[in-house]
């Protein structure tokens, strides 16, 4: 009898032993159905940058209307600021320039010839300014 005793001692011990090697996933599954949540929610938000819209292929001109501030950038890459030619900075003096913090937008127009590098410069120049809409002023394509 002792001895059926200790057998069923055993016995009864393995199978409780049995019950706690499995894993409950359940906690598992919500901590993962949060987490994708939160990404979901925050990815999104990550993304920053300048918005521009580029001209389509067959539209018609693009042209700021006359109370638009339009800086121009010629062929020898002179910079503008409507009819005043900007010399020094053009950072200082896109970020002096009331009319520019108030509007926080303005219009680029530039020759087909000029250095992207050079449109560029001004573009970085603009948005260190605070301009938030950034426009390009372009021709119509002739379609033929």
């Amino acid at each position: 009898m002792a001895m059926g005793a200790s057998a069923g001692g055993v016995a009864g011990r393995s199978r409780r032993m049995g019950g706690m090697n499995e894993i409950n996933v359940t906690p598992l599954i919500d901590v993962m159905l949060v987490l994708l949540v939160i990404f979901m929610v925050t990815a999104p938000l990550l993304t920053t940058g300048v918005e521009v819209d580029l001209p389509k292929a067959k539209s018609g001109p693009m042209v700021a209307d006359d109370t638009k501030l339009l800086i121009i950038v010629t062929a020898d890459e002179h910079v503008y600021l409507g009819k005043d030619e900007i010399t020094g900075a053009v950072e200082d003096r896109l970020t002096n320039n009331a009319r520019l913090k108030e509007e926080k937008e303005v219009y680029i127009q530039a020759d087909e010839g000029v250095k992207y590098g050079a449109v560029l410069r001004v573009m970085a120049a603009a948005r260190t300014a605070g301009v938030e809409k950034l426009g390009m002023i372009t021709d119509p394509l002739e379609v033929k």
